[in-house]
């Protein structure tokens, strides 16, 4: 029996317009394989890149023709009893595949993955592989005209996505091109074998005491004729044997079960390390392997807990990760390009590792993306980032007929039996929004009817998919993995219900547009989504426009620039957010651009600083966790990212990165009032009051000291100054520290109103384990001051800049025109008498750091930091919505 033999299909591949002659549209070559249409045209210089200018508007034909690709292959005689397949791993959408000019194979789905028999076709030598793509924009529009009875409607995107099994930002989005794509976009091998491992799987259990574990391994085996008997099971870690066992092959199944003493756990980054098993699977017949398949497993407890809280209704919605409740501080993923098949791995790991090194523990792979790459997974393991999957659907109400039904059925096997291995999923759920799209539109939905096929007659078919189709799929093939029905998802109850599931909080930004100072008033047990949005890096814009630093659109309120935002409303929203909070001009481009990246670093870090408040232990778990509306970007845009598509943190990565600092210190400013006597309403004075809290994030308690200090803002004189000694902080929660009135030297004159607060926790060994600045707001009434010792040290090692000021800074920002130079902090506020270290990697000698030439111009916080042979620096600045 011979071995499997995988050839890849790879090379030679062709391309031209099917819906045009070939005296019209001769065949050129691919760019790349895997592929998509968009980058063919761009490699042969036949279309303008869709990402720059308006681009986007002269590309639209491209979705809406017709296109054929194909290659010439040679292939080995395929020996009798063997079997030869053509494995398509993803092709986008709608395809039809000839061989040999024979059709073998059309699909309707991009992700599920297809296998054909190609036995009886294959020649030796020399075969021709033709796929023919039909647009799955029109091919969408023809079925929504089929099925006039459903009720079509979407947010984002147009009706017609919701008949197509495709990544549904392709039809465009509030942050994204609508970039129609087709083409084989994952590879394509030929496969020939007399048997070969058809699927690998694993149930590990991890006993509630941590000290052991089982797994259990199978293996699908298909045989062809002659049949393979035995499989060979080999566990190692880091080189090392863990386990072994050769078993029996018993219809088509081959099951061994481990199990490992004292075994060393998967944790999520921070709380331990990441530890990966390598289950080496080997097919034998007799003696002799003829085929191998290869995971890595972790092995961990991984729960998600709601259970009645303590003083609180509702129930609580947390993961907590052997025995480990964690506080789940992370972001929401889009995909990082709208053109997948050039997300290259390493892209992937530069993406999971800057979420890694924000602090955030979560990354919620939305669902109107894809089903990422196993590039992707992979760095979420070895990084030790927990992973919320949702299912591909995505606001709007889905269609349900029969096919389709078992186009998305197959589709969630395949993908669930693809990516179940790793063990940084740790939930799944059904849709984003469809249940929220149903509240709003009025769709039929009883909760309490609990028949599936009654839920098929309704006008929200939807639901079959969501409770019956996809929650029967995940308790057959992950039934320890939890299946959420939808996000945000609350058992029935209205999705905005903070009490119970999970909610998405848009009502900053969105909805009644809120103040995000208010966000403590916003939370929920678990939020999923909130954000807010920023201009991305000038670079960034500069790279978009067609004319970069030169163009006339280089300004916030150009066409072009508005083009790349999608939001709908983002001038009026952009435009209210600011002039609440601080004073700002639209020119320079430069410092508009700081002005939003400080107003979204301002709004994320309270919403984060005040629902992490909630996180108060045991049975008072009232907030388990806050997903930025997102980490990433899709392409060069004005979106509600924290980082732009080329992997430039704004401001907020920076401050999100703080609040989620293993310990950190928060404080917030009220408006209080005292009463004249206790029989009375009667106001005599109104003040600022502060409210202290610490969270502490690890898992041993913390005694420390907390000190407080007060500048006058105007001034720069200090005004107060008290330590707390041997506060506890106890483990893995936030704690109450402190509350009193504004200190001011002239109480009830209004000065609290330019008092700018900080407080510290210092440990036992006299370091500075956390520290926070608040300042009066808005901002924007403040008169700060031109400092005039603003200084900055590049320290001799060059990992290092320190700066002080003599007078309160609010938000200082370093930038550096090499992208290779990163800063592991920024945007900081400074106060007289200390000094704040920014550590920096990638400096050579001779490396400058600056920023742009606005530098003095008011309303700015920027400065120039030129790194000299010497590793001496130079720094100029201004303060932010300062008056010099």
């Amino acid at each position: 029996m011979a071995p499997r033999t995988v050839i890849p299909v790879n090379k030679g591949w062709e391309f031209r317009q099917a819906d045009k002659s070939e005296d019209e549209s001769k065949f050129l070559p691919v760019g790349q394989f895997p592929t998509n249409v968009h980058l063919d045209l761009l490699a042969n210089g036949l279309i303008p890149d869709p990402f720059i200018g308006k681009n986007e508007l002269d590309v639209q034909w491209v979705g809406e023709a017709q296109w054929l690709y194909r290659t010439t292959f040679s292939a080995p005689a395929v020996a009798s009893g063997s079997k030869a397949v053509l494995a398509f791993d993803g092709l986008d959408t709608f395809a039809t595949v000839t061989l040999n000019g024979t059709v073998i194979l059309e699909t309707d789905n991009m992700f599920t993955p297809f296998r054909h028999d190609v036995t009886s076709l294959l020649k030796e030598g020399d075969n021709e592989l033709s796929i023919h793509f039909d647009s799955a924009y029109l091919r969408g529009w023809k079925l929504v005209e089929k099925y006039p009875e459903h009720k079509w409607g979407v947010w984002n995107g147009d009706s017609s996505r919701l008949a197509v099994r495709k990544a549904q930002y392709h039809w465009g989005w509030d942050w994204g091109p609508a970039l129609n794509t087709c083409g084989p976009w994952r590879p394509i091998n030929l496969e020939i074998y007399d048997a070969r491992l058809a699927d690998l799987s694993f149930d590990n259990t991890v006993d509630e005491s941590l000290t052991s574990a089982d797994v259990k391994a199978t293996a699908v085996v298909e045989s062809v004729g002659s049949r393979a008997d035995k499989v060979r099971f080999e566990v190692t870690l880091d080189g090392k044997d863990v386990a072994s066992e050769t078993v029996h092959v018993a219809s088509g199944v081959a099951t061994a079960s481990f199990h490992v003493s004292k075994p060393e756990l998967w944790y999520p980054v921070r709380y331990g390390k990441q530890p990966l098993y390598q289950v080496k699977t080997i097919l034998l017949c007799g003696d002799e392997a003829i085929d191998e398949v290869t995971k890595k497993i972790g092995l961990r407890r991984a729960e998600l807990i709601q259970r009645p809280l303590k003083d609180q209704p509702g129930t609580s919605f947390f993961f907590q990760v052997n025995n480990v409740p964690l506080y789940c501080g992370g972001s929401d993923w889009i995909p990082a390009d709208n053109f997948i098949p050039r997300i290259s791995r390493e892209k992937y790991f530069d993406w999971v590792r800057l979420v890694a090194e924000g602090n955030q523990f979560m990354i919620r792979v939305w669902g109107g993306g894809i089903y990422e790459e196993q590039a992707f997974y992979d760095a979420c393991d070895e990084y030790g980032i927990l992973v919320w999957q949702d299912f591909m659907f995505g606001c709007g109400n889905y269609p349900a007929w029969p096919e389709l039904l078992e186009s998305i059925k197959q589709e969630a096997i395949e993908n669930v039996k693809l990516i179940r291995h790793h063990p940084s999923i740790v939930i799944w759920a059904g849709n984003n929004e469809d249940y929220q799209y149903q509240e709003s539109e009025g769709l039929t939905y009883n909760y309490e009817d609990k028949n599936p096929d009654n839920w098929l007659k309704t006008d929200f078919p939807a639901r079959y998919i969501y409770e019956k189709l996809l929650s029967d799929v995940c308790a057959d093939l992950i039934p320890n993995t939890f299946y959420h029905p939808g996000s945000p998802w609350g058992a029935g109850r209205d999705t905005h219900d903070p009490t119970v599931g999970d909610i998405h909080q848009w009502n900053v930004w969105h909805g009644t547009q809120e103040k995000y100072q208010n966000f403590d008033k916003l939370v929920g047990r678990f939020v999923s989504e909130f954000g807010m949005e920023a201009f991305p890096s000038v670079k960034t814009i500069d790279a978009y426009l067609p004319l970069g630093k030169d163009d006339p659109d280089r300004y916030p309120q150009s066409s072009t620039v508005d083009f790349h935002n999608k939001a709908d409303g983002h001038e009026r929203r952009i435009a209210l957010y600011l002039v609440e909070n601080m004073r700002y001009a639209p020119d320079p481009l430069e410092q508009f651009v700081y002005s939003t990246q400080l107003m979204q670093a301002e709004c994320l870090a309270s919403a984060y600083r005040l629902w992490k408040r909630q996180w108060k232990g045991p049975g008072r778990e009232y907030c388990g966790g806050a997903l930025v509306w997102q980490i990433n970007d899709c392409w060069p845009v004005t979106s509600w990212s924290i980082a732009d598509y080329y992997l430039r943190p704004k401001h907020a990565y920076f401050t999100v990165k703080r609040e989620m600092a293993p310990v950190s210190i928060g404080i917030t400013r009220r408006e209080h009032r005292h009463p004249k006597d206790k029989y009375t309403r009667v106001y005599i004075d109104t003040s600022a009051r502060i409210e202290v809290w610490g969270s502490n994030l690890t898992l041993e308690d913390l005694t420390v000291d907390v000190v407080y200090r007060a500048w006058d803002v105007e001034t720069g004189e200090q005004t107060f100054e008290r330590t707390e000694k041997d506060v506890p902080l106890p483990e893995n929660r936030s704690t109450e520290i402190s509350a009193f009135d504004v200190p001011v030297r002239n109480p009830g004159k209004g000065e609290e109103n330019r008092t700018v607060f900080a407080a510290y926790l210092v440990n036992k060994s006299g370091e500075q384990v956390a520290r926070y600045v608040n300042w009066p707001e808005p901002l924007k009434y403040l008169h700060l001051q031109k400092p005039k010792e603003l200084k900055a040290a590049l320290t001799e090692d060059g990992k290092t800049v320190e700066v002080s000021a003599e007078v309160p800074v609010k938000g200082v920002a370093v930038e550096c025109e090499d992208d290779e130079v990163k800063f592991e902090d920024n945007l900081v506020d400074l106060v007289p008498g200390e000094v704040v270290s920014i550590g920096v990697r990638g400096a050579k000698e001779g490396t400058k750091i600056e920023t742009s030439d606005f530098i003095f111009r008011p309303s700015t916080a920027v400065f120039t930091i030129q790194a000299t042979a010497d590793s001496t620096a130079k720094i100029a600045a201004t303060n932010i919505l300062g008056d010099g």
